[in-house]
């Protein structure tokens, strides 16, 4: 075969295929997700060193931060009366000797073995008139003399080395050089924006000869990453618009001016604006396909609600799908709330008009109560429906549904959205989709995670919510306890968050249960504490929810079931136990259920062991910020990207090199590239192998292909 080798056949071609891959090697590199070739060339270094600046030891100072190389001459390990592990070594090259001292990574003894050249990056200090180096990054590179060597991640539990995986990545790039691998990306765009063609990406970030060749290989499959996942959404979008005719709505009527005029306050400009919008949309035959985001208690429901009677005002229906029933169960009631004294047009009735109707459906509404709710939705009684997954099991049928709200989509995948689209209508329109989300997205995750949609933003809160004064605590305790206690007198409520249900011997953080129970015999044994979390039943949960906002208890202990929705205004107090171990948008959503009325309101993030540079980095940035939007960029910037579509079964990233953090400029030229590459059908038929990797690259991910095109 002469033709370029493509992408589809190097993840076909298994790793076992190179030289020194045998059968133990093979599972060592499949517990770290290489199984093909290309899985191998896209296990990336994960930086470099430039021999060419490493300093000789017999030139360095004290307080100088440099990169050294050299031999391990010796390596010892002890414990502390507190039995702290201290591993100390000597690294010598042909100037001078360095002393290394590790303190609490016992690990260090076998890794470095007497002999084995290293290279190590820190401080240097005098201590006891001899330079040392204390906790310094540590790579292996063997006997590598590159002036620039690549430095792969490594795993110790596999018994990979950085140089195993270098090695092999340069015998898979020799064995590809006869066909090179195939670049599907037509010439003219890649000169267009600099670019290398894909082989001299691949064989440079391998094995680079100086750091620009490494920065051009980088944006190259960089590149490469982003336009893959913008191509599918882009061809998602147009197969919509080509193929999916909507519901045509009027946007007038009197139970739109009765809703708009019999609200107690006025809409924030956010709000008005994403109106407009909305409105825009559903005066379309073209269905919506719309994202509305939004920072904690910005006012999404209201814009919700807004859309859903625009459905009901045209004689059509509408339906609200949340993630869970406790939030299902708020929505609803809020909606009942926002709908008081709304009446819709009913030729039937002898004043022509009736109540509006709203329901629940989640899998706790059973018996008649059920089949009443089933009933009316089925014949067009119910005008709207807030449910859970219930809304998409069998037996769950419409009238005619024409706006579906989403909330917090990222907790179902394309297929359950699919399916309430499709049950809703029976003839063949789609509704409009609106989904909803209260996790600030930057602009560049917005337009790579949410590409094929169009994007609302509310970005203000409306009038009279108060500002949540957040503290970090590690020590003092007391204080956080009696913060509560004097809240409660106040006639006030708060709410203690647990990241477990129960005790786990793997990780050591607070339980609900065990939480509760120690709480209410402990600091807080004179006030009334209840518990909430998901494995209660439906009733209890219920109740326990009906409670806490009537006021009959005073502390809710719960798990993060509370994260998204529970809007209780006279609770003033969250404190957050283990807050280590969240990430940054769950303490923001936590922190949101707060705040939700005019009192004071306080967050406690309470730590008692001592925090990873990673969550102290996350708890600082809680402490001196409440701008969602702000500490999703900041979250990025920490967290990376993970996955962008629905990615349970496989668990393989969306995204290996790119960052949509640092990356901003290639997420705007992949989507600008995409909208010209894909024709108005959705389809990139003049670009057959570039369709072809699309494909692939979607078929691999053991999802429908098909389906997820079609999105």
């Amino acid at each position: 075969m002469t033709e370029p080798i493509s992408l589809r056949e190097l993840d076909a071609i298994g790793v076992d295929r190179l030289q020194g891959v045998g059968r133990q090697k093979r599972a060592s590199l499949e517990e770290v997700q290489i199984h093909s070739v290309f899985e191998l060339l896209t296990h990336y270094p994960r930086r470099y060193i430039d021999r060419s600046h490493e300093a000789k030891l017999a030139d360095v100072r004290p307080g100088q931060e440099v990169m050294v190389v050299g031999d391990i001459e010796s390596v010892s390990s002890r414990r502390t009366r507190n039995r702290k592990s201290i591993v100390e070594a000597s690294l010598s090259d042909d100037t001078g000797t360095l002393e290394l001292v590790f303190f609490n990574q016992a690990w260090r003894s076998k890794q470095l073995a007497q002999g084995l050249t290293v290279a190590l990056f820190g401080k240097v200090d005098l201590y006891r008139s001899q330079l040392q180096m204390t906790n310094p990054l540590v790579d292996l590179v063997g006997d590598r003399t590159g002036r620039i060597v690549a430095i792969y991640p490594q795993s110790g539990k596999a018994g990979l080395t950085t140089w195993d995986i270098g090695r092999w990545s340069t015998e898979a790039l020799r064995r590809c050089q006869s066909r090179r691998i195939a670049d599907p990306i037509p010439e003219e765009y890649l000169r267009e924006m600099g670019l290398v063609d894909r082989m001299s990406a691949f064989q440079t970030i391998h094995q680079p000869n100086s750091m620009s060749e490494v920065v051009d290989a980088r944006d190259r499959l960089v590149l490469d990453e982003l336009l893959r996942v913008q191509l599918v959404l882009r061809m998602r979008k147009m197969r919509r618009l080509d193929r999916a005719s909507g519901v045509k709505h009027t946007n007038q009527g009197d139970l739109l001016t009765q809703f708009t005029e019999g609200l107690p306050f006025e809409l924030t400009g956010a709000q008005r604006q994403t109106i407009a919008e909305i409105s825009t949309d559903l005066t379309s035959d073209q269905p919506m396909h719309r994202l509305l985001q939004g920072d904690v208690g910005a006012g999404k429901t209201l814009v919700a609600m807004y859309a859903m009677l625009v459905a009901v005002a045209d004689s059509h229906q509408g339906a609200l799908m949340a993630p869970t029933e406790v939030l299902a169960e708020q929505h609803y009631l809020n909606l009942l709330e926002l709908a008081k004294d709304l009446e819709v047009t009913d030729p039937s009735t002898l004043t022509g008009s009736r109540p509006l109707s709203i329901k629940l459906l989640t899998n706790g509404v059973t018996g008649s109560d059920r089949n009443q709710v089933l009933k009316g939705m089925d014949d067009g009684s119910v005008d709207l429906v807030i449910g859970t997954h219930a809304l998409i099991q069998d037996g769950v049928s419409f009238s005619s549904l024409s706006v579906v709200v989403v909330d917090e989509q990222h907790r179902f995948g394309v297929e359950q959205r699919s399916v309430l689209r499709e049950r809703g209508r029976g003839d063949g329109r789609w509704p409009h989709l609106l989904v909803m989300t209260a996790t600030p997205i930057p602009r560049t995750a917005a337009m790579t995670v949410y590409g094929d949609l169009d994007v609302s933003t509310l970005n203000e809160l409306p009038p009279g919510r108060s500002p949540i004064a957040t503290s970090w605590v590690s020590q003092d305790l007391e204080r956080v306890w009696e913060h509560v206690h004097s809240e409660v007198e106040r006639g006030r409520q708060a709410y203690v968050v647990c990241p477990l249900i129960e005790e786990s011997d793997k990780l050591d953080a607070s339980s609900a249960e065990e939480t509760r129970r120690e709480l209410a015999e402990g600091v807080l044994s004179e006030l009334r504490v209840g518990l909430l979390h998901g494995r209660l039943g439906s009733l209890e949960k219920q109740e326990t929810m009906e409670s806490f906002r009537d006021g009959h208890l005073d502390v809710l202990v719960a798990t993060t079931v509370i994260e998204v929705g529970i809007d209780v205004p006279n609770a003033t107090t969250m404190v957050i136990l283990s807050a280590d171990r969240f990430g940054i948008a769950q303490l923001h959503q936590l922190r949101g259920r707060v705040g939700r009325g005019s009192h004071e309101s306080n967050c406690f993030l309470v730590t008692t062991e001592e925090t990873s540079d990673d969550a102290t980095a996350r708890l600082s940035a809680l402490e001196e910020s409440t701008d969602g939007f702000a500490l999703a960029e900041r979250d990025l910037e920490l967290r990376g990207e993970g996955t962008i579509f629905e990615q349970r079964q496989s668990g393989r990233n969306d995204l290996k090199l790119a960052s949509l953090a640092r990356d901003r400029i290639w997420v705007e030229r992949a989507r600008d590239l995409a909208a010209e590459l894909v024709d108005e059908q959705g389809s990139l038929d003049k670009y057959g192998a570039l369709e072809d990797e699309v494909l692939w690259f979607v078929e691999r991910r053991d999802d429908d292909a098909e389906n997820l095109l079609r999105g």
